[in-house]
């Protein structure tokens, strides 16, 4: 019998190669790493993995698939969970999922496991990306049903067999990284109205000790699809790196959210994502500058609609690729660059340009080169509040009652 697990080299799934064997004594153990571009850990993890009684440990580099197949279709929908969190952790998983399917068919393999949570987000998007890929393995999830009851207990069963970690007691925080962020959650984090220690942010200076001077950077987009940055053309994973980069070195990009998860309760974590926020706000200014009135309005609602699906787990949903393909559509001129202007952890437009922009100036102006047809919006108007002035006039109360309703709803309103 083979298992083939979902292995960060982490606490718990460092605990978890030994528990397996110990559970299922006549498995063979094989880790699978996916390396998305996270620091933490993933030097060395093979060995590691080996060391704690993996028969074969599987690592495989995996961050340009990562940003240009996940990461960039969620940042052309505009897609922020709760409207905040760039969900680096959930883009991930589907990935991570499907590098783990890939590997127990190689093997053979019939079961696999992971070593996510019975409380959080994750375990539905391995569990259901794995059903949606492979839906005759059989898919464990040791968390659920293991005797540990506490981090402190498992660090205490690390210490028993020698299995080295990087928590400690001092430290307890739970971290995820990859190349578009970072999550932190436990220890001091789990009380809301606890502010965040400097000690739990991973990748990010501190506003209060950024450079009082801002930096400027130009971000080149193709069709939606960010290519360049200050005239030098990079692959994915290189552009996010180097945005990320120079944002963490100006304090940009730190997220303290209480957020809905999946499972019905909320959580508190802290998230570091640098080069996200950065891309997703120059991204959003060149859409405002490219898109029509109405596509800009209905993309708008749907991008909430598509990061509540990445974020439940459902990235090989059918209505996900549908909506990928609405998205792909509205891309076709979002062409152009952004300047973007990074100082003491806030990223702010400074400046945008696209050969397909639907800003006129000679429309816009209130100077001398004035275009616009003033005289028209009389008609416009008339036309446009015809309906609202049908209704009152129809439903119009003797002595005033309705104005006098309107008014009395108005201050309602107000107040």
């Amino acid at each position: 019998m083979k298992i083939v697990l979902a292995y960060s080299g982490g606490l718990d799934t460092s605990v978890m190669v030994r528990w397996l064997r110990e559970r299922y004594a006549e498995a063979e153990i094989i880790t699978v790493t996916g390396d998305l571009g996270q620091k933490r850990e993933i030097e060395g993890v093979r060995a590691k993995a080996l060391a704690t009684g993996a028969a074969r440990a599987y690592v495989k580099n995996l961050q340009e698939e990562f940003i240009t197949g996940y990461a960039f279709p969620a940042l052309m929908a505009g897609a922020l969970y709760e409207g905040a969190y760039p969900m680096a952790t959930s883009l991930g998983r589907p990935l991570l999922a499907k590098y783990l399917v890939d590997v127990a068919r190689a093997e053979k393999a019939a079961m696999v496991a992971h070593g996510c949570t019975g409380k959080g987000n994750d375990q539905v998007r391995f569990e259901v990306s794995v059903a949606a890929l492979a839906p005759d393995l059989v898919c464990l999830a040791p968390l659920r049903e293991w005797e540990f009851t506490s981090r402190e207990e498992e660090m205490a069963y690390a210490e028993k067999h020698g299995i080295p970690i990087a928590a400690t007691r001092q430290s307890p925080y739970s971290i995820d990284e990859n190349l578009w962020g970072t999550s932190v959650e436990c220890g001091v984090l789990e009380d809301p109205m606890v502010e965040p220690p400097e000690d739990a942010y991973q990748r990010t200076v501190s506003p209060d000790h950024a450079p009082d001077e801002p930096a400027y950077v130009d971000l080149e987009f193709l069709e939606g699809i960010p290519v360049a940055m200050n005239g030098d053309p990079l692959s994915g994973a290189a552009l996010v790196r180097a945005i990320d980069e120079l944002a963490a070195a100006h304090g940009v990009g730190r997220i303290d959210l209480v957020e809905n998860r999946l499972v019905g309760i909320k959580s508190r974590e802290i998230y570091e994502a640098p080069a996200a926020v950065v891309l997703h706000a120059a991204h959003t200014e060149l859409e405002r500058l490219t898109l029509d009135k109405a596509t800009f309005h209905l993309k708008s609602q749907l991008a909430a609609e598509y990061a509540s699906m990445v974020y439940n787990g459902l990235w090989f949903s059918p209505l996900r690729l549908a909506l990928d393909a609405f998205v792909r559509e509205t891309q076709r001129y979002v062409s152009g660059t952004v300047r973007m202007k990074l100082l003491k952890g806030r990223a702010t437009v400074a400046g945008r340009s696209s050969p397909h922009s639907l800003y006129q100036q000679t429309l816009a102006t209130y100077t001398a080169e004035d275009t616009f047809d003033q005289t028209a919006s009389a008609g416009f108007i008339a036309i446009y509040g015809l309906p609202v002035k049908t209704y009152h006039r129809v439903h119009q109360k003797p002595n005033g009652a309705s104005q006098r309703r309107l008014q009395k709803a108005g201050a309602f309103v107000q107040s």
